[in-house]
């Protein structure tokens, strides 16, 4: 006979495999999106279940419902989470031997970064050996796309219409927790990252904090990422940022040609596996 303990445990477990079946089946179908109906009958559970599992997912923002057609999609977590998985196969792990050579060469501090929506998040930093250093941005941190060097790389690598959607939706929050970066500024930065090709953070979010980034696309030209380094004020003047704009660009290609030979050789093993 179980206890009452014991019942609420195994509801408690049956009830996380039954979410993490809904989230595998959703993300099947997060191209297109499913119906709630659809998830009823693939799953067999009862449409108040179906519905109540779901909606702890999206307050978890693990999945998301379209306004239009009310179906259901991934969400900007599960984007993340399969972002820090590349950990072992994806981005930072053809990333990782720059990181650390640019840390290495330069003394500074050298970062990884992925959108996340309208967000960036910061998945790496690798230190260098300089002694006086910066904490502006530190892994798992996430600024409004835009916010910092790398953010502003990505950004700037948008279309104009998507980075300008960007911006709009990110307008209340810039103007409330960044005030040396209201949205006039960041489309004027903006402009300038991509004229150059290498984003500037002239101290904007924290007070002798600077940065430059460079944005990372992969084989189709769409962005992945972005490469970027942060140093206090006094080394990052000129002739010196020249330079390490120019070690940041060619690591990045480094990283794009890592990063389009792995998945090349994944799809081919993929299709002997096949």
């Amino acid at each position: 006979m179980k206890h009452h303990g014991e019942e609420t445990m195994f509801g408690g477990a049956q009830s996380v495999d039954r979410a993490l079946g809904l989230l595998s089946l959703i993300g099947q179908h997060s191209a297109t999106g499913i119906t709630l109906s659809t998830l009823v009958s693939e799953t067999g559970l009862n449409k108040a279940t179906v519905r109540r599992l779901v909606l702890a997912l999206i307050r978890a923002r693990m999945v998301e419902q379209s306004p239009g057609t009310r179906a259901y999609h991934l969400g900007e977590e599960a984007y993340l989470l399969g972002l820090l998985a590349q950990d072992r196969h994806g981005l930072l792990a053809q990333a990782i031997d720059s990181l650390q050579r640019l840390a290495r060469v330069t003394g500074d501090a050298a970062f990884l970064s992925v959108r996340r929506g309208r967000y960036s998040v910061c998945l790496h930093r690798e230190e260098g050996a300089h002694p006086i250093r910066t904490y502006a941005l530190m892994p798992g941190a996430h600024h409004p796309l835009g916010v910092g060097a790398g953010s502003l790389a990505m950004l700037a690598a948008l279309p104009a219409k998507e980075a300008e959607a960007v911006i709009a939706s990110n307008q209340e929050e810039l103007i409330t927790s960044y005030p040396r970066l209201p949205p006039d500024r960041l489309h004027a930065q903006m402009r300038q990252a991509r004229q150059s090709g290498v984003a500037v953070n002239p101290g904007l979010i924290f007070e002798d904090s600077w940065g430059l980034g460079i944005a990372l696309r992969g084989q189709q030209g769409q962005l992945v990422g972005a490469l970027s380094l942060a140093a206090v004020e006094s080394r990052m003047k000129e002739p010196r940022r020249s330079e390490l704009a120019q070690l940041l660009q060619a690591e990045a290609r480094l990283i794009e040609t890592r990063f389009a030979t792995a998945g090349t050789q994944g799809k081919h093993t993929e299709g002997a596996a096949g």
